[in-house]
């Protein structure tokens, strides 16, 4: 049984660190593969490919200026992983608030105990 594709989605899209890192160096520019490159200190066939998968999936645009293709982060599709992780947000807090009681009682203890 051939493998099936794992990046049709941006959630298997952004799974990958390097692609997560992709994103974050164009978030609120607009850059071109050879500057992409120098910012990452990739191969320029290792960003091609990340970008390829980010574009496919809708995370990344690209556009032509001349001779070259400048690529933007597409921010709207980041709101669905954004209201997909929210809803976790209450176990986190709960398991925070949990920590900081669990916390508060070592520190009154060892207060007691001097």
């Amino acid at each position: 049984m051939a493998r099936a594709k794992t990046t049709l989605d941006p959630f298997n899209a952004i799974a990958e660190p390097k692609r997560r890192a992709l994103i974050e160096a164009l978030v609120g520019k607009e850059l071109t593969v050879t500057e992409i490159v120098e910012l990452m200190g990739w191969n320029q066939p290792m960003v091609s490919k990340h970008l390829s998968v980010l574009k496919q999936v809708g995370l990344v645009s690209e556009k032509k200026e001349g001779r070259y293709r400048v690529y933007k982060v597409d921010a709207d599709l980041l709101k669905i992983i954004q209201n997909w992780v929210i809803q976790f947000e209450p176990y986190w807090n709960n398991k925070l608030d949990n920590l900081e009681a669990y916390l508060n009682q070592i520190q009154a203890k060892e207060v007691n105990d001097e």
